[in-house]
C-alpha cells in the first residue's frame, strides 16, 4: 500500500513531536490535498485533528489583525484558499531546498521552537489593574506560534522585494534554528520576560 504524502511529496513517517505538551495538539496525519473544508467544525478542540501544514493554510488565509492595523496582512486574504495553498507549498518546497531535510520536520521543530509556555493577562483589583502571568494551554500555544508566523512572513514581504512565501520559508528557519529573528521567537521571549516580571 502506497504511503500518503502531504502534497504527494513529503512523507511525515517518522517525524515525533518531541515537545510533550504538544504531541495530543500537532496532528501529523498526513493528506496529499491538505484541505478538508472545516470537515471538524463544531467539535469541540476539532482543530487538534487538522493536520498541521492545513492549519498554516488556513492562518495564512485569515491571519488576524494586530491593533486593527489591516493593511500588512490583507494583501494576501483573497479568499482564495487556492493562494494560501501555493504559498505554504512553495515555502515548503524552499525550506526542502535550503535546508535538504523534510519541511514539515522543520516546521514541527519551529512550532516547538517557537510555541509560548506563558503569557501575560490583566487582573482588575479594586479599580487598579495588574498584569498576572499565567499558564498557556496547548492548542493555543500551537495557535499563537502559527499567528506569529505568519504576521511575520507578512511583515517582511509587505512592500518589499521578498515574496510570501520566501518570507514564510525565512520566518520558519529562523524558528527551526531559534534564532531571534523570527517574529514567533522574540514575541515568545518577550511575553515570557513579561511573565516573569508581573509574578
Amino acid at each position: 500500500m502506497a504511503t500518503v504524502k502531504a502534497f504527494n511529496k513529503w512523507s511525515t513517517e517518522g517525524i515525533e513531536v518531541k515537545d510533550e505538551g504538544l504531541k495530543r495538539y500537532i496532528c501529523l496525519d498526513p493528506t496529499i490535498v491538505p484541505r478538508t473544508g472545516a470537515k471538524y467544525a463544531g467539535q469541540r478542540f476539532h482543530k487538534s485533528n487538522v493536520f498541521i501544514v492545513e492549519r498554516l493554510i488556513n492562518r495564512v488565509m485569515v491571519p488576524g489583525h494586530r491593533g486593527k492595523k489591516h493593511k500588512l496582512t490583507s494583501g494576501h486574504c483573497t479568499g482564495k484558499a487556492l493562494n494560501a495553498y501555493r504559498i505554504v507549498e512553495k515555502a515548503l518546497e524552499y525550506i526542502e531546498k535550503k535546508t535538504g531535510k523534510n519541511p514539515i520536520e522543520v516546521l514541527v521543530r519551529a512550532i516547538e521552537n517557537a510555541a509560548t509556555r506563558e503569557e501575560i493577562v490583566t487582573i482588575e483589583y479594586g479599580g487598579a489593574r495588574y498584569p498576572k502571568a499565567v499558564e498557556c494551554s496547548p492548542q493555543r500555544r500551537v495557535d499563537l506560534v502559527l499567528r506569529y508566523f505568519v504576521h511575520g512572513a507578512y511583515d517582511r514581504s509587505f512592500k518589499s522585494k521578498v515574496s510570501a512565501e520566501q518570507a514564510l520559508a525565512e520566518e520558519i528557519l529562523a524558528a527551526y534554528e531559534g534564532s531571534p529573528k523570527s517574529a514567533a521567537v522574540s514575541k515568545k521571549r518577550e511575553l515570557e520576560r513579561q511573565a516573569d516580571a508581573s509574578r
